[in-house]
């Protein structure tokens, strides 16, 4: 089980101040989302760091073609974000393999990744719980 390390939070430093909007780098998005939404570092094993990440996300499935099937988007709850992919609760099996995961930041800006989804179980309750990669910077859907 992880436990947060309260003396290891990040701050507006640890990201560059370009913005959001001129973000080119997954990681930096990440950072940025992190910094905004207050998450904590957490101590483990593995190989990369996971942040608490309790804020709602907005996926957009992407088809075969990597085409938005904007009529099957879904909100999830998201459980942890690393710098290179998501873990996340749902309430219904996913059918799609990659997806554009929207983050709200501050005010009415946002920012899409895209998310290649890598696996899911059943917890308790009727819920899922699935995680997956981040492999590149989509566009904004809201």
């Amino acid at each position: 089980m992880s436990t947060i390390v309260p003396s290891k939070f990040l701050t507006s430093q640890d990201v560059p101040s370009a913005g959001l909007a001129a973000e080119t780098d997954p990681r930096s998005l990440v950072l940025s989302l992190l910094v905004a939404h207050g998450g904590g570092l957490y101590a483990e094993r593995r190989r990369d760091q996971r942040f608490a990440f309790p804020q709602l996300v907005r996926l957009v499935p992407l088809d075969e073609a990597g085409d938005v099937v904007e009529d099957e988007a879904v909100v999830v709850a998201g459980k942890h974000l690393s710098e290179k992919g998501l873990g996340f609760f749902h309430q219904e099996p996913l059918p799609y393999r990659r997806v554009l995961a929207t983050f709200e930041t501050t005010g009415t800006e946002s920012v899409s990744l895209e998310l290649d989804l890598s696996w899911c179980r059943f917890v308790r309750g009727g819920w899922y719980e699935s995680g997956g990669r981040f492999i590149g910077i989509g566009r904004d859907w809201s």
